[in-house]
């Protein structure tokens, strides 16, 4: 038996050389993220913000983040219009690319690598929602993850 809707010239899949590429690329993101860390938590210390938090929500295939929002102090207060670079792991390759973002972007790109690192396919199905708290005092990211279950649950009963 034959399944005519996979070509003769594809290659099948290789869950070993998938495997091997993934835990390359996650080594890879584990070398660049005190890189990032420190760029991003260097401009916030310059700023004399305190603390960032960023929201995202995701379902049905998709996701976003939801805001992005500094605090000094209790107060709320406007990310400054500054640039960083960023190191960012592409998957399937070895290469480091540099890009340069502004620092709500740079936020931004770090919760979602942070999230595909993570929880991959966290926009899925019912999806998951949460935030990224960013301590610049103590140079931390902590990320509260909440994933939406759905369940069903059958009984019959023939008497």
């Amino acid at each position: 038996m034959t399944d005519d809707n996979i070509s003769a010239s594809e290659p099948a899949l290789d869950p070993t050389s998938w495997l091997a590429k993934e835990l390359a690329f996650a080594k890879l993101c584990e070398s660049i993220r005190p890189e990032n860390k420190t760029a991003v938590f260097d401009a916030l210390a310059r700023a004399g913000i305190t603390r960032v938090e960023v929201t995202f929500d995701g379902y049905a295939d998709s996701g976003q983040i939801e805001d992005v929002a500094a605090k000094t102090g209790d107060k709320d207060v406007a990310l400054p219009p500054v640039s960083m670079e960023l190191a960012r792991a592409e998957w399937g390759s070895s290469d480091i690319v540099r890009t340069t973002h502004p620092m709500a972007e740079a936020i931004e790109r770090l919760a979602y690598d942070f999230l595909r690192e993570t929880h991959i396919g966290w926009e899925n199905n019912e999806g998951a929602y949460g935030d990224f708290y960013f301590d610049v005092a103590e140079r931390t990211i902590t990320l509260n993850y909440n994933e939406r279950v759905e369940t069903s649950e059958y009984t019959q009963h023939v008497f």
